[in-house]
């Protein structure tokens, strides 16, 4: 009786079977041209029209910022890099009152890490980020006598001032008075407690934390109350024109942070009489002005002879990528134009074929035989359309862009894969919609940039002060940001496994 009543299913699942064969047979593949295999979806590995190679970049702009570094830190690869940071400082509140007995208690600068706070109990631990190296540097810093500008004048003050990471030398001729230093510096996650044990308790989480000259700041601030220095923060920017942070190493190797300008700032503690009782005040001059980080790097002789001379031509066997004033690789596709029509020849036979593109990847691995593994590899790197400065049409797409940085985007941009060593093997760029853009919609085929990232969330770009070939204009913002570099494989790598891979997964049908 079972079987009998198994008998008309088999029936059906047999019949969709030959229904199913029936229809994959009036599919038909490159794959199969190119494999001698009939599939139902070909893969097409098209690594040999990739061209790719690197540049180092120039000055690039450096205000605007997403977040800003500071301090030394010794790639074990690309070696020193120094960050300094001039800060313009902005008023709490416009025209502020002290009282005609106000004594400055103390002042202190503070540049918060990034955290993530735990509170047990009462006690609260911090757990940091974005911190680099764990050796002492030395912090210097000076009144800056620079006059930071929103407007550039050479535009007839149309267009925003840009500053640049090579400007270094331009502002510490600008120097005034040092007004505090710390020696021997290492970023800790342990915070900071104001007023313990008072009503007015205040935690603060880790970070760099100078206490600065009260003198100046009772003569230079609370002593002009009333002034027109004091009337608004554009007559106080023009003032107290801001604070430069000089940065040195102990030994060869240092420490950096970023951190996150909008909550820094530089707090004066005075006291006050009011009707004969005394009175602690606090007054907040904030990094809500203009910030500016410059750069001083020391590339390793292997790495400088290495980029010296890219082979645009027909690619390089590795591929260079640092952030900061760093590194690009530039990745072409689909070779060269032999007939002079504007197309690549490979892109033209695409075109013709009007494929169906499922997938398609770029694939970079990383050169371990040249890297030094581990927490130094950066854990994130992506792709962009240099020609217009853009993310690529897959960047929209992703449904993981409203996840946490480390983990967003992880479609478009993947994540470093690492081996069971904790070393890092491959990063895999999606990249299926610009493909099948290239190839069915007829888009201009430009070239890509690829660059190390802090955050790749983050779309805002910075300006090169001398735009490069191919059509480097702007770099990302977060590779600007990020201190770390890895060495991949490029596509003229006589180690085929590990060759620059574009592999496109697609459907003809018939």
């Amino acid at each position: 009786m079972k079987i009998k009543n198994l008998l008309p299913i088999a029936g059906t699942i047999l019949f969709m079977i030959i229904a199913m064969s029936s229809c994959q047979e009036d599919i038909s593949t490159i794959g199969s041209e190119l494999l001698g295999d009939e599939i139902p979806n070909g893969i097409l590995d098209d690594s040999q029209t990739v061209i790719s190679y690197s540049r180092k970049l120039g000055p690039v702009q450096s205000n605007r910022l997403p977040a800003y570094q500071l301090g030394v830190y010794n790639d074990p690869v690309y070696g020193k890099s120094t960050v300094k940071l001039l800060s313009q400082l902005t008023l709490e509140k416009n025209n502020p009152t002290f009282g005609d007995t106000a004594l400055i208690d103390s002042v202190f600068v503070y540049l918060p890490f990034f955290s993530t706070a735990t509170t047990v109990d009462s006690t609260t631990t911090y757990e940091l980020d974005s911190i680099y190296g764990n050796a002492p540097i030395n912090v210097n810093i000076y009144k800056s006598d620079y006059f930071l500008r929103d407007y550039d004048p050479n535009s007839g003050f149309q267009e925003f001032q840009n500053y640049y990471t090579d400007q270094s030398a331009l502002f510490q001729s600008y120097w005034g008075e040092e007004l505090g230093s710390v020696e021997n510096f290492i970023p800790s996650n342990s915070g900071f407690i104001l007023n313990k044990g008072k009503d007015d308790e205040e935690k603060l989480g880790p970070g760099l934390r100078v206490k600065l000259d009260s003198t100046f700041f009772q003569d230079k601030f609370l002593a002009l109350e009333g002034k027109e220095e004091l009337r608004n923060s554009n007559n106080f920017k023009n003032y107290i024109r801001g604070l430069y942070f000089d940065v040195s190493t102990v030994d060869n190797d240092g420490s950096l942070f970023i951190f996150d300008a909008a909550n820094a700032n530089v707090t004066i503690f005075y006291s006050s009489k009011n009707e004969g009782e005394k009175k602690s005040n606090v007054f907040k001059l904030n990094f809500g002005g203009i910030n500016v980080n410059t750069f001083q790097n020391q590339l390793s002789q292997e790495v400088q002879t290495a980029i010296a001379n890219p082979n645009i031509e027909t690619g390089d066997e590795n591929l260079y990528l640092r952030g900061g004033d760093g590194i690009i690789s530039v990745v072409e596709l689909f070779g060269k134009d032999l007939d002079n029509n504007g197309v690549a020849d490979d892109l033209e036979l695409l075109r013709s074929k009007k494929w169906i593109i499922n997938e398609a990847n770029l694939i970079f691995y990383v050169n371990q035989d040249l890297m030094v593994g581990g927490v130094t590899e950066p854990e994130r790197i992506l792709i962009y359309d240099l020609k217009n400065s853009n993310i690529l049409a897959d960047y929209l797409l992703d449904p993981t862009n409203g996840l946490a940085p480390i983990n967003a985007l992880t479609n478009h941009y993947g994540r470093l894969e690492r081996g069971s060593d904790g070393n890092g093997n491959f990063y895999k760029m999606k990249i299926t919609s610009h493909i099948s853009n290239l190839i069915n919609k007829d888009s201009t085929n430009v070239p890509l940039g690829i660059m190390v990232s802090q955050n790749v969330t983050i779309r805002t770009t910075q300006k090169l002060q001398n735009p490069m070939e191919p059509s480097i204009k702007e770099v990302p913002s977060s590779a600007v940001v990020s201190p770390e570099g890895t060495i991949l494989y490029g596509n003229a790598t006589p180690n085929q496994d590990k060759r620059l891979k574009l592999q496109i997964y697609y459907t003809e049908p018939k």
